[in-house]
């Protein structure tokens, strides 16, 4: 699956910068964008990186071009929602609740599932990695460094699968997922609390207990759901104070 598409290409920043307005809702649906000239000066591009922009917009299902009308901003229907720049951007303007609970059922579907075929399958390398994950957790020393650890971990668990299709996924949400374990994680006061949970999860693999690892995936993701469901709920009682 393809990485998100560097700023540093020649037509990166313009596309980031449209990308991002349009997925903020800065430029609303239906919204026809300034003719070429202009949008190339606003953004300080060449017409020519503007052009290439627009083409990897309208791939992304965010514009339409219309020869005499211009390009004109897509409903968030036809937005190819697992396109990891279209995530990226989700995440970057903050996500929606709604977007939050669509991830925690995203990974409700696919997760257990993975955490069960890892028991099944996985090979002393693949269980060796994600050791290695758990450990770096156990000893991470601020919020990002936990959420590296914790990405790393869910990969390692998806790779030891042996399914391409499965550990595929990764690369695809990987944004979204990190995105949600800092949120997460920032919900208590000490952001390892979910490491009893990860433990869980490795020992049932390392034991090849499959229905175990399910049980123990889903509990993990039913606790960090309702840590947001309550921080969600103080949030909203302080908003009204």
């Amino acid at each position: 699956m393809r990485k998100p598409i560097a700023v540093r290409n020649p037509y990166g920043h313009v596309m980031h910068e449209l990308g991002q307005r349009i997925i903020s809702g800065k430029l609303r649906p239906g919204e026809v964008l300034p003719r070429e000239e202009a949008l190339a000066e606003n953004l300080l591009a060449s017409r020519a990186a503007l052009r290439e922009a627009l083409k990897v917009l309208s791939a992304k299902g965010l514009i339409e071009s219309r020869a005499g009308v211009g390009a004109r901003v897509l409903e968030e229907r036809f937005w190819n929602q697992l396109d990891a720049d279209v995530l990226g951007w989700r995440c970057a303007s903050m996500p929606t609740d709604d977007f939050i609970d669509k991830l925690v059922e995203m990974r409700e579907i696919i997760e257990p599932a993975a955490a069960a075929s890892a028991a099944r399958r996985r090979t002393a390398d693949q269980m060796a990695e994600i050791e290695a994950a758990y450990r770096a957790m156990d000893a991470a020393q601020t919020l990002d460094a936990w959420a590296e650890a914790d990405l790393q971990f869910h990969d390692a668990v998806l790779q030891a699968t042996d399914n391409e299709l499965l550990s595929s996924l990764f690369s695809v949400v990987e944004s979204a997922l990190g995105t949600f374990f800092v949120l997460s994680a920032r919900t208590v006061s000490n952001f390892k609390y979910s490491l009893p949970h990860h433990q869980n999860v490795l020992e049932a693999i390392r034991r090849k207990q499959p229905e175990v690892a399910r049980e123990a995936m889903l509990a993990m993701i039913a606790d960090s759901q309702t840590n947001l469901l309550h921080h969600r709920g103080r949030s909203r009682k302080k908003a009204g104070a």
